[in-house]
């Protein structure tokens, strides 16, 4: 069963800009804060960004002032806009509830080169 449609991912330039979407069923949305993960090759996944169901947002520093994550309660979508990209950014996005409590789904590849 397939929890978790993530998209918008890409080839950009260093200093580009790409929004992510992830598309998750009502009873998932509406009960759980939400997080945008990565990960690098080699590297650990790694928390980039939550929001709660109340609205309240944090993200991890290196991220900070340049990606915005959101939630659409209608669509049952979590965005998250992401400007200035640095190839340090390069990585597999994937997006789930903030602890995790579901299965991993594809993700969507992001790769900021020149």
């Amino acid at each position: 069963q397939v929890q978790f449609v993530e998209s918008g991912g890409g080839l950009v330039q260093p200093g580009g800009s790409l929004r992510l979407s992830c598309a998750t069923s009502g009873s998932i949305f509406s009960l759980n804060a939400m997080g945008w993960y990565r990960q690098a090759p080699g590297k650990q996944r790694e928390l980039v960004a939550v929001i709660t169901t109340g609205g309240s947002i944090s993200y991890v520093d290196s991220v900070k002032g340049r990606f915005t994550i959101s939630r659409d309660n209608a669509k049952n979508t979590v965005y998250l806009q992401m400007n200035s990209l640095k190839p340090e950014d390069t990585a597999v996005y994937y997006c789930n509830s903030a602890p995790t409590r579901f299965t991993w789904g594809r993700g969507t590849q992001v790769t900021v080169s020149s």
